[in-house]
């Protein structure tokens, strides 16, 4: 068991994230299935007993979900490293529960602002206060760790 009230938290959170980046992988392939498009040739068996080479195709739904769920590789990741950094500097609990429930937020509303395709600049505030969070906690382990 975790001892540390700030490593449960990030815990906490961290799988929230990673749960909800997971999620990504059966929303697209349900976008792909309602909408009959897919990106490989053999994948059209599942739609039609034949190869279909006209169901390999782009899809704007389809995309939309695909770069969503890029875009959180592209944050979560990060998330993950420098969370669990900031975690072993021992900030305060409730700092440190404001930055992992702010970024675990705003990437959920992100995810919502994306596939929902909320107006501008829903998505892009989403993104920016994740992004924030995460390099405000990369200079506070900065800062933790420089012998300067």
């Amino acid at each position: 068991m975790m001892d540390s009230e700030i490593l449960r938290a990030f815990t906490t959170y961290a799988i929230i994230v990673i749960l909800k980046m997971m999620l990504m992988s059966p929303l697209t392939s349900y976008f792909r299935l309602t909408r009959k498009v897919f990106a490989n040739l053999e994948d059209s068996k599942l739609v039609s007993p034949i190869l279909d080479k006209a169901l390999v195709r782009v899809d704007p739904a389809v995309e939309r979900v695909r770069r969503c769920h890029l875009n959180d590789l592209e944050n979560v990741i990060p998330f993950l490293a420098v969370g669990f950094l900031y975690a072993l500097t021992g900030p305060e609990l409730s700092t440190a529960l404001l930055h992992y429930r702010i970024f675990a937020g705003a990437r959920i509303f992100h995810t919502f602002a994306y596939i929902l395709a909320f107006p501008q600049p829903c998505r892009a505030l989403g993104f920016m206060v994740g992004l924030l969070v995460t390099v405000h906690m990369a200079f506070r382990v900065l800062g933790s760790v420089l012998l300067l």
